[in-house]
Order: structure tokens, then C-alpha cells, then sequence
């Protein structure tokens, strides 16, 4: 393989890989070795530059960077978990903000209603009161007119008994 075959294939390599901390834990030499690659001359070259004794140590880093990328998944799992509980208890807050705010309207429009029903009241006993009063006034008129009443009946009975007598 040429030089430039080897800088095409490990720049595709490396546009093709995802951004991961798995990627980049790793060695480039590690993820260019490949079984079509053992049998050219530059093969060697390309392992002997690791530092690292033959393939065997390739499965420590493999798994370390695995390890490293399991617990950096679960580091922001549990990120977005306490971000989640974070922002539900923001929202809990906000719902008793909302909870109370809204008691405080509600009773500051209750007593408006209480308060115009009052004035209501004492505009309609103000009425109910004068129409008592005019009603009384006639009620005091009907029992003098009554009393004249029985007073003219009572002079017309005796007229009539005169007479007849």
C-alpha cells in the first residue's frame, strides 16, 4: 500500500468514527492495524511504534477505554437524572408559586364579591326598608279609616233605629 493509500484510508478512518470518548482513548495505531495490513512491510513499522509488547495489550486499552466510556454513559446518565430532578423540583416550585398566587386572587376576588354583594344587600334593605315603612304608614291609615268606618256604621245604626223606633 502507498503512502498516499495509507493517508486516505486513515483520513476516511477518522471521518467515519463518532465523536466518543471510546475513540479517543484509543491509540491511532490500534484502530489502523488491520489483517490486510500484517502482511505488508510498513506493518511492523506501524505496531512497533505503539511502545506496546505485541497484539495482547491491545485488550487491557480496549477494555479500559470500554470501561471508561461505560462510566462517562453514566456519569451523564446521571447528568440528565439530577438535571431532570433539578428542573421537576424548579417546576414543583413554580407550581406552588402559581398555587399560591392564584389563592391570593381568588381571595382578593372573593372579598370583592363579598364586599359588592354587601353593598347590594345594604342597597336592597335600604328599599326593603322604605317599602316596610310605606307599607306601615298605609297599614296606620287602613285601621283609622277603619275605626271612622265602624264609627259611621255605628251612627247610621242608630239613625236607622230612630227610625224605626
Amino acid at each position: 500500500m502507498s503512502n498516499q493509500e495509507f493517508q486516505l484510508q486513515e483520513g476516511e478512518q477518522e471521518h467515519g468514527k463518532p465523536d466518543s470518548p471510546f475513540f479517543i482513548n484509543l491509540e491511532k495505531n490500534e484502530l489502523i492495524e488491520t489483517p490486510s495490513r500484517k502482511g505488508h512491510p510498513n506493518a511492523h513499522v506501524l505496531s512497533s511504534s505503539v511502545n506496546t509488547p505485541g497484539p495482547k495489550s491491545k485488550h487491557p486499552n480496549y477494555f479500559a477505554a470500554l470501561d471508561s466510556t461505560t462510566e462517562s454513559l453514566q456519569e451523564r446518565t446521571q447528568q440528565l437524572i439530577d438535571k431532570i430532578n433539578e428542573n421537576r423540583k424548579k417546576d414543583h416550585m413554580l407550581m406552588n408559586n402559581f398555587r399560591e398566587s392564584l389563592l391570593m386572587k381568588v381571595s382578593a376576588l372573593a372579598e370583592k364579591l363579598e364586599e359588592r354583594v354587601f353593598l347590594a344587600y345594604d342597597h336592597n334593605n335600604k328599599i326593603i326598608q322604605d317599602k316596610v315603612q310605606e307599607f306601615s304608614d298605609i297599614m296606620g291609615r287602613i285601621k283609622q279609616i277603619e275605626a271612622e268606618l265602624k264609627q259611621v256604621c255605628h251612627t247610621v245604626e242608630m239613625l236607622y233605629k230612630d227610625l224605626c223606633i
